[in-house]
């Protein structure tokens, strides 16, 4: 009985470490794009307006992706980190190249994604959403060597 407790009070301080961190990266994600995603997001629900909705889909796959990839990075950080010092630094690590993945993809694309988003190419926000995604997948592949 006493073991169970310590893996539930281990569970729950990696939790209260991991959830916040992804918070975090969430809010550092919106933060760092011109656009405004959940704005975006909410008023393609609320319109007839196809590029409005347009908009919203490709605001949800970007930001969907880069969520899934924190958290594919997260998973590995909690996986492989020694203790909650360890999950909170590969979690930043996590967090400031999924940002600088975004960027470079920005940097190389011959298009602009932060103007394609908004104007409804939910191709790039599909594009950007796998690469959000494969890079988290890199990411915490590097983390576990």
């Amino acid at each position: 009985m006493d073991s169970q407790v310590g893996y539930l009070l281990n569970f729950l301080s990696y939790l209260a470490v991991t959830i916040p961190i992804l918070g975090v990266g969430i809010f550092v994600f919106t933060f760092t794009t011109p656009y405004k995603e959940f704005e975006l997001i909410k008023n393609g629900s609320q319109t007839d307006d196809p590029k409005k909705m347009a908009a919203a889909k490709a605001a949800a796959h970007d930001l969907g992706g880069k969520i899934i990839g924190l958290a594919i990075v997260l998973g590995s950080a909690v996986y492989h980190s020694v203790n909650l010092l360890d999950l909170l630094l590969w979690g930043i690590v996590g967090v400031v190249f999924q940002v600088l993945v975004f960027y470079l993809f920005e940097w190389l694309t011959p298009f602009k994604v932060v103007s394609e988003i908004p104007n409804g190419n939910v191709s790039v926000g599909i594009f950007a959403s796998r690469l959000s995604i494969a890079a988290g997948l890199l990411l915490a592949a590097l983390i576990s060597y």
